[in-house]
């Protein structure tokens, strides 16, 4: 008996190893490990050149203390208020969720759903739901039967852009909301939603064209159902009034602390990188002194040759302020972080802020999101059109929140 266990385990690991060797002899035969060299020849190139560059320009024991020192000010300045904001609205969110506010809403934005997005009226429920936390939200709606038998194939691909839209959209709100310039009375609350009215315009283009885009190839016919199955789309609550309240802001303030927490990796890498591509050094007399938020102007001098057009589009006086958006694009937890600097510089004001909330809501960070989202789907190939798609809504929710900012401000005193 021993000797045939002791067989049959030979043959086993000679089939393992069999099947290693095959498969280091395909990849050695692939051109995988050939591309991997040439990836890591043009990373270091690149690299090296990025920082050798700012480190000959401002000198290399400066640009390490001013990488260290301002993703510290960050940490401690820009994390923590923002980590706060996120504890408060999402205890609010799970708040509103629990005692039935969201399934109120949800019915009123029902109707309005197939004339602005071509989704069914129970996709507000998506939009909801990721305004009141993040990007992700959608996708544990969308792998929901309850839910998804409502739409088209195309119209549930879609909904990857429709729920971007909204992604973080009560936090980015209040954050620019609350903004206060020291030593004036201005108040932020009403440009913040002039932005989100455009990040609603950008939404509706962003979904829009993505359902264009793929129409032809996912037309599959909604499946007939009942009203009544849509109640299956509930939140279940268990107990009393006192405790379902008390449950609801700790679970809604822990969600904020994990949200607080993924943002940091963005706001201290992200951030500190273009911050050192954004701005010069504090005192130009002086020099760079390896202090927080020097850097190299790299940005803004590029973005200097095509200033007017940013000028034209989102009323940007200043070409250090497209570094939002570009920022956005990866982490708006990130792109936050870059406002309060550009407060103390004197480059905010209502337009801007406007312009900030529209874009840094439609663009919030579904570069590194849209892959995430499509590929639990089960539709990673669609990946780019979702991209271009996002990317014009964002630019149209932009330049909608400035030129409407321009035309409320000529009738109203914003």
């Amino acid at each position: 008996m021993s000797v045939i266990l002791h067989s049959n385990l030979s043959i086993i690991i000679n089939q393992t190893n069999y099947k290693k060797m095959t498969n280091l002899k395909s990849i050695k035969n692939s051109n995988f490990l050939l591309q991997r060299r040439y990836e890591a020849v043009v990373f270091l190139i690149l690299f090296f050149g990025i920082f050798g560059y700012m480190g000959s320009v401002m000198g290399v024991a400066n640009m390490l203390n001013t990488i260290m020192k301002t993703a510290w000010d960050l940490l401690m300045n820009t994390v923590f208020y923002i980590m706060g904001i996120t504890v408060l609205t999402g205890a609010l969110g799970k708040l509103l969720i629990e005692f039935g506010v969201i399934r109120l809403l949800e019915k009123m934005l029902a109707p309005l759903m197939r004339p602005l997005f071509n989704l069914p009226g129970v996709g507000a429920l998506a939009g909801l739901l990721t305004f009141l936390s993040d990007n992700p939200a959608i996708i544990s709606l969308a792998n929901d039967k309850n839910f998804s038998k409502y739409f088209k194939k195309h119209e549930l691909i879609s909904l990857t852009n429709f729920g971007t839209a909204f992604g973080m959209g009560l936090i980015v709100i209040t954050f620019m909301g609350t903004l206060k310039v020291e030593g004036q009375d201005t108040n932020f609350f009403i440009p913040a939603l002039i932005g989100f009215a455009g990040a609603i315009i950008g939404s509706i283009v962003s979904t829009r064209l993505m359902q264009r885009f793929i129409r032809k190839d996912f037309s599959t016919p909604v499946e007939v159902t009942t009203g009544g199955q849509e109640e299956k789309i509930s939140f279940k609550s268990e107990g009393g009034v006192f405790l379902r309240f008390l449950n609801s802001i700790l679970d809604g303030g822990k969600s904020g602390v994990d949200l607080g927490l993924a943002i940091i990796p963005g706001v201290l890498v992200i951030s500190t990188i273009v911050m050192m591509i954004t701005f010069g050094p504090k005192d130009a007399s002086v020099g760079y002194a390896g202090l927080p938020y020097e850097g190299v102007p790299i940005l803004p001098h590029l973005a200097s040759y095509v200033d007017w057009l940013f000028d034209w589009l989102f009323g940007f006086k200043s070409p250090e302020l497209i570094a939002f958006p570009v920022t956005s694009l990866g982490a708006v937890g990130a792109a936050l972080s870059l406002v309060k600097k550009f407060m103390l510089e004197g480059l905010i004001d209502g337009n801007v802020i406007a312009v900030f909330t529209a874009m840094g809501m439609c663009w919030s960070g579904y570069l590194s999101t849209h892959t995430a989202m499509l590929d639990t789907l089960g539709y990673r190939q669609l990946t780019s059109k979702a991209l271009l798609s996002h990317t014009i809504g964002g630019l149209v929710a932009g330049c909608l929140a400035h030129y409407l900012y321009v035309l409320l401000s000529m009738v109203f005193a914003i």
